[in-house]
């Protein structure tokens, strides 16, 4: 666990090493003393999952530490140079003023609900065969690093009653939000642990009993835990909490196997009663947070810590279902097949960031687990959890979905698209139950509804949800690098250094597209191929791809929010020139409005006739002249495919103080632990000029340092402050992602040590 080293991004002028633009005076609400810049909300800002973010203008200046009052947001370290133009975001949206953000559409059409998707042949929303029972546990509380108050071991258990031998064993952690109330006052509630006296604490863990209720009468022991003292105390953690949330769940895990063996006579009344549960076949839900939480978990499981840390692992995590989650880390382990819920009207995690466990997957692990996104037009953030729902929450609870002027995709009671709380809950219900009854028991029949075979479930109503996938039984076509030759569009940068690179010029400080949320900005290597329609596209992989066998070509191509149907003509040359058209594939833009972000690729699939074997050239042809992107390009068979984790190593970044000295390269200490050399890109971040470099680097099981340059000029005058993370590039995965060099002035060179 590491605490936030703020720091400035390095956009535009600071790249081209152009002078910071000269300090404005600042607004009402902010001020700054001893490095630190303070902005303090005239009234509660309620607390979410996604960080709260400093900008200048259109530059990033650092994620903001929340004091207990909700009121309160302190940025630390080196005093940014330019602090004209402050703005406060949350989630890619302006929380401090009223924004103007303009959404690229065609004046003439309003928003449309997607058409309805024929069934699927079997519905993962029907109750199953067995009666529940439910009851609870409150053990004594856990210590974790960095946290000074214990951390409770408390859940709600819902578990079938007589079915048969050990059952699977679902886990669901929720997200971040107020952690103590008092009655109705919104003005009492607070972000703390453990609670102030007279206070109670909100019981997130209790919101989940509709998709617990339904996996148990199908068979499984659910169990939903508590996490207030993580969300109380983890406002300072560079990982905005993941490592703490995924200790939680791995302790909880550990009582359950304790229960499950020889510890059952000391387990809580509740376990004793519902079967034991088997866990060889666990199954983690993480809403926001908790989202991320359960995908560091996963992680841990595969690649575990120091085993010091949190012990031995004693299950199988066979995937995992993630709601609206936080991915600071972009880093998933991709080995651990995942579904990822993106809400359309999501007012919190806003920019949508979850798509990542998808697209940060690509090209990691063995490439055998599905990774799955499903949209779901018309979904809040919270909706999905009763205790954050307006009359079914025990604590104060409103919509997280906000508009100056009636939404016409989101808005209550005026928006067509918008769902209603029980229509939410009852459509995640129904996907938590689809994700689990394809990792955990193979049931393959409900496969189609979550990887982009255009199918719906009845039991989750009017909900319109679509969805696109990679892994699974899929072999790469296309994918988008610097390897591909491009005629007739334009191989861009998804997260550009330069705005005529890029994918999108942005109208707001981040993209318009969650394919496009950055780690880092700039973050070289990460492509995607821009259609300018109405000309043909031709692109060339650099080798003939193999695709003998494979039933269907699919891509996941991106039109903008409510375009008309837009059909592109798709025609395919093998190795030895023949050519063959396979047909027209047709999308439609999802419903959007200013005040939503929609632009997201939808899957197509088009039959690949059995004499097409290789794939040398693919050819895309629009009708029209509207603006396409294509994310990736995929040979495609039907069916599931073990996972079959590769070995990759586990890299952990450490934090280096240090004096400068006149090499002005210095070794940051790094833990790898794994079988073979591997690759990861390094990002190093001036704290006070703002200014980002990158680099790739080579690491193996003998490396314990890694060697990290300083420009010469970034080591004067006086003590500087670098934050430094790492992203997986190839045979790896990052845990702690974030680490910080702290370079000091030697004696006789300014300031002392």
């Amino acid at each position: 666990m590491r605490r936030f080293m703020v720091a400035a991004t390095a956009t535009g002028a600071l790249l081209l090493g152009m002078p910071a633009p000269a300090q404005a005076e600042r607004p009402p609400g902010w001020t700054s003393a001893d490095r630190t810049l303070t902005w303090t909300s005239p009234r509660v800002v309620a607390p979410g999952d996604a960080a709260v973010e400093f900008w200048s203008g259109d530059r990033l200046l650092g994620r903001a530490e929340e004091a207990p009052d909700l009121r309160t947001f302190v940025l630390r370290g080196s005093a940014p140079r330019a602090t004209g133009d402050l703005q406060v975001h949350r989630g890619g949206r302006r929380i401090d003023a009223a924004t103007s953000r303009v959404l690229p559409q065609p004046a003439d059409r309003a928003p449309a609900e997607p058409p309805i998707l024929p069934p699927n042949a079997v519905d993962p929303g029907v109750e199953g065969p067995y009666e529940t029972m439910t009851g609870e546990y409150s053990l004594p509380g856990v210590a974790l690093p960095g946290y000074a108050a214990p951390v409770e071991i408390q859940a709600v258990v819902v578990g079938p009653r007589g079915a048969p031998g050990r059952r699977p064993l679902a886990m669901f952690l929720h997200g971040r939000r107020w952690t103590c109330f008092v009655g109705d006052d919104r003005d009492a509630l607070r972000l703390r642990w453990p609670c102030p006296a007279g206070s109670e604490p909100v019981p997130s863990y209790r919101g989940y009993l509709q998709a617990q209720r339904l996996l148990a009468s199908q068979g499984y022991v659910t169990v939903s835990i508590s996490a207030n003292g993580v969300n109380g105390q983890d406002r300072a953690d560079a990982d905005g909490g993941a490592q703490a949330r995924s200790s939680l769940i791995r302790t909880h895990l550990a009582r359950w196997a304790d229960w499950a063996g020889a510890g059952r006579a000391g387990a809580p009344a509740i376990v004793r009663a519902v079967p034991r549960a088997d866990l060889s076949k666990v199954f983690l839900m993480g809403h926001s947070r908790g989202g991320e939480g359960a995908a560091r978990a996963a992680l841990d499981s595969l690649e575990p810590p120091a085993a010091a840390q949190d012990g031995p692992v004693r299950w199988t995590i066979r995937g995992m279902l993630l709601i609206g989650p936080t991915a600071f880390g972009q880093n998933p382990q991709p080995d651990v097949p995942s579904v990822t819920i993106l809400p359309g009207c999501d007012g919190d995690v806003f920019n949508l960031q979850g798509q990542m466990y998808v697209d940060a997957a690509r090209g990691a692990g063995s490439g055998h687990a599905l990774h799955s996104a499903l949209y779901m037009v018309g979904a809040n953030h919270g909706y999905f959890n009763t205790e954050s729902t307006p009359g079914q929450a025990v604590a104060p609870a409103w919509d997280d979905f906000v508009s100056d002027e009636p939404d016409p995709v989101c808005t209550p009671e005026f928006a067509p698209t918008r769902l209603t709380p029980g229509q939410q809950q009852t459509a995640g219900a129904t996907y938590i139950a689809a994700a689990a009854r394809l990792f955990v028991t193979g049931d393959d029949r409900v496969r189609p509804l979550l990887d982009g075979s255009g199918v719906r479930a009845p039991s989750a109503g009017p909900a319109r949800v679509v969805a696109h996938a990679i892994g699974g039984n899929r072999t790469p076509v296309i994918i988008p690098g610097p390897a591909l030759t491009v005629q007739g569009g334009r191989l861009c940068d998804q997260v550009a250094a330069e705005p005529e690179h890029a994918c999108l010029h942005p109208s707001s400080p981040y993209e318009d597209s969650p394919h496009f949320m950055p780690f880092r900005t700039p973050e070289p290597g990460r492509y995607a191929v821009a259609l300018n329609g109405p000309a043909t596209a031709t692109l060339r992989p650099a080798r003939a791809m193999p695709v003998a066998g494979y039933r269907a070509l699919t891509m996941r191509l991106m039109v903008p929010p409510n375009a008309p149907a837009t059909s592109f003509d798709v025609m395919v040359t093998d190795d030895r020139g023949r050519r063959t058209e396979l047909g027209t594939a047709t999308i439609t833009g999802l419903p959007g409005s200013a005040s939503t972000v929609s632009r997201w690729a939808q899957e197509v699939r088009l039959p690949l006739p059995a004499k097409v074997r290789t794939v040398a050239r693919l050819d895309l042809t629009p009708h029209g002249d509207r603006p396409a992107w294509l994310i990736d390009a995929w040979g495609w068979n039907p069916g599931s495919p073990a996972p079959r984790p590769a070995a990759l190593d586990r890299v952990d970044l450490g934090d280096l103080t240090v004096k400068a000295d006149d090499s002005g390269v210095y070794g940051l200490p790094v833990r790898v632990r794994g079988p073979r050399p591997a690759e990861v890109r390094l990002f190093l971040r001036d704290l006070s000029t703002g200014l980002t470099t990158s680099w790739t680097t080579a690491v193996g099981p003998a490396t314990t340092r890694i060697d990290v340059p300083v420009p010469t000029a970034a080591t004067e005058g006086g003590d500087r402050s670098f934050d430094v993370a790492a992203k997986a590039v190839r045979n790896a995965v990052v845990g702690d992602y974030q680490g910080s060099l702290q370079l000091l002035d030697p004696p006789g060179a300014g300031n002392a040590p």
